[in-house]
């Protein structure tokens, strides 16, 4: 995975997409532990679980197996 640097505020900072992905999946998974317990509610819920974690195993998967075991 190649880390991109990015100047924010004045400094620089590096964003690492996997571990992003990965976060915001977790962000996603407790939203839709907020929802309430109706038939509505599951089904959104559902929705946005599968919506919400599948850029990051999809994005793991586009990279190159080099970039697996090694920062590209």
């Amino acid at each position: 995975m190649k880390e991109i640097e990015k100047r924010m505020n004045g400094k620089e900072t590096k964003f690492d997409l996997q571990e992003r992905f990965i976060d915001y999946a977790v962000r996603i998974i407790n939203v839709s532990e907020q929802l309430p317990e109706t038939k509505a509610g599951k089904h959104i819920a559902s929705q946005i679980i599968r919506s919400g974690t599948s850029p990051a195993p999809n994005y793991g998967e586009a990279l190159p197996k080099e970039c697996l075991w090694q920062k590209c």
